[in-house]
């Protein structure tokens, strides 16, 4: 069997959905290299994180929907110190703030893959990449070519 290499090294603790149950659509989907966003049932309107309220309306009626996988790249940070021991041979690496603009222009964090050292303009088009691992599934994000 080959072996699995990952973009965030071994050692990080797993991410999981919250005890309160409220994130666990958006972690089952990433299972499914599926990008979701809560939904207003009532009025429609997104939201990023996932809460027990509708910011808008302040209906509890909440589901969640599908996602395109693409947004725009609002900032990034280049981290050159790590944020926990495993992470002390992955530095630097690029921390990016992503746009969705189909979702009411909510913005989800993750990694930006590619060379640590690039300076990628904001507002680029940038599209959600999956990273499977035994107990989840994470999503960075990439710089869209042409």
């Amino acid at each position: 069997m080959a072996e699995v290499k990952y973009y965030l090294p071994e050692g990080l603790p797993t991410p999981r959905a919250q005890r309160d149950g409220l994130d666990k659509e958006y972690w089952d989907a990433t299972r499914r290299h599926e990008l979701v966003a809560q939904r207003c049932n009532s009025c429609g309107g997104f939201q990023w994180g996932p809460e027990a309220i509708c910011h808008r309306c302040h209906s509890f009626d909440l589901g969640w929907a599908k996602l395109s996988g693409r947004g725009r790249l609002y900032s990034w940070i280049r981290t050159w110190n790590p944020v926990h021991p495993a992470l002390r041979e992955a530095c630097p690496y690029l921390v990016a703030v992503v746009q969705i603009p189909e979702a009411d222009n909510i913005r989800m964090v993750g990694n930006l893959l590619g060379d640590p050292l690039q300076n990628p303009p904001f507002d680029v088009e940038v599209e959600a990449v999956f990273e499977d691992h035994p107990d989840a599934t994470l999503v960075h994000w990439k710089v869209v070519d042409g």
